[in-house]
């Protein structure tokens, strides 16, 4: 929990990527917060107020999966809404805002996009969704030790360019600072 509210603050390519890990976590323990407490909380802290308050935030989460039905796959709502601040703002940079070192970037990721959409036969989701998917499908690679080919290691450097510029500008999005 404390690293979810750091990255919040912080940068939020890095925790979607986070809470989506967490989701995964609190699915792979059958949404059973004792597991939860066993596995993942015992471990992080040894201060028992923050443990107390880490839990909480866990059950927290496990009700709201529960709620939104998202006990066996999809993300929680919270998630969903800064998928479309994300998506907006990369709209508004594109156009609105024409910012050209965003385009750039931007542009020579496309290529990259459009050969994992195809690979992923995902056709239903925007760009963005795709620098998000891959960038966390290479942390669940690394998790299982499995190679990564330099091709593959220059899309996900291309989504990483495109996520972390979106990250900054939404942080001066939110501190009201985005000219």
């Amino acid at each position: 929990m404390l690293i979810a509210q750091q990255k919040l603050k912080e940068n939020i390519a890095e925790y979607i990527l986070y809470m989506w890990q967490v989701e995964d976590m609190i699915r792979a323990c059958n949404l059973d917060i004792e597991l939860i407490q066993e596995r993942i909380v015992n471990s992080m802290v040894d201060d028992e107020d923050i443990r107390k308050e880490i839990r909480v935030w866990y059950a927290d989460l496990i009700s709201k999966m529960k709620l939104e039905g998202k006990e066996k796959k999809g993300h929680l709502r919270d998630l969903d809404d800064l998928f479309i601040e994300i998506n907006y703002l990369h709209g508004t940079l594109i156009g609105l805002l024409g910012d050209e070192k965003y385009k750039g970037i931007y542009q020579a990721a496309m290529p990259l996009m459009d050969d994992f959409k195809k690979r992923a036969n995902t056709n239903n989701i925007t760009e963005i969704e795709i620098c998000f998917n891959g960038l966390y499908a290479k942390l669940m690679l690394r998790l299982q030790n499995k190679p990564i080919t330099p091709e593959t290691e220059e899309a996900f450097n291309a989504f990483a360019q495109v996520l972390g510029y979106l990250s900054v500008k939404y942080k001066l999005m939110k501190e009201g600072k985005l000219v």
